[in-house]
């Protein structure tokens, strides 16, 4: 599931049935303090969450050593994975470009080795379905007005010809 570039989708007034998309600013830092983040869904049945990392950047006051950046989240099977996706020097790579790197929630950030600061950034997606027995309840009333207001048009009469 992509949501990128879909700004439109981000207004909240998508179709009956169609999933609503909102994106917030997302931000972590991670260094040898809190060197952990983990990144949680609600309760709610009808919203999914989704992490897409983006940047994952060295902070200034970083010392000169190897700082590994790995995620856990669930694969496609359901279990529970960690992959690294940045390892970080000053001197050679302080910043790394992930793209749009997209999970879905439960996703925890960890500093594996290193002590920072490393900020992790991106977007926070939250994906909603718009609720269709409210927008049907409402076409239903609509569809039965018309009904009503439809009188039935009778075929013309042909003449005849001598």
């Amino acid at each position: 599931m992509s949501f990128s570039d879909s700004d439109d989708d981000s207004s909240g007034l998508g179709l009956s049935g169609q999933p609503t998309l909102e994106s917030f600013l997302f931000s972590c830092e991670l260094s040898s303090k809190l060197s952990f983040f983990t990144f949680q869904e609600d309760d709610d049945e009808d919203v999914e969450h989704f992490l897409e990392l983006r940047t994952v950047c060295l902070g200034e006051d970083a010392k000169e050593e190897s700082n590994v950046v790995e995620v856990t989240a669930m694969n496609h099977q359901g279990k529970t994975i960690s992959v690294p996706i940045a390892n970080l020097h000053v001197n050679c790579l302080p910043m790394v470009s992930l793209g749009e790197f997209e999970l879905k929630a439960p996703v925890t950030i960890r500093l594996k080795a290193g002590t920072g600061p490393v900020t992790v950034s991106g977007l926070h997606l939250i994906s909603s379905q718009v609720k269709e027995e409210e927008s049907d309840e409402e076409g239903d009333d609509d569809d039965e007005e018309e009904d009503e207001e439809i009188v039935p048009v009778k075929p013309a009469k042909k003449k005849q010809t001598q």
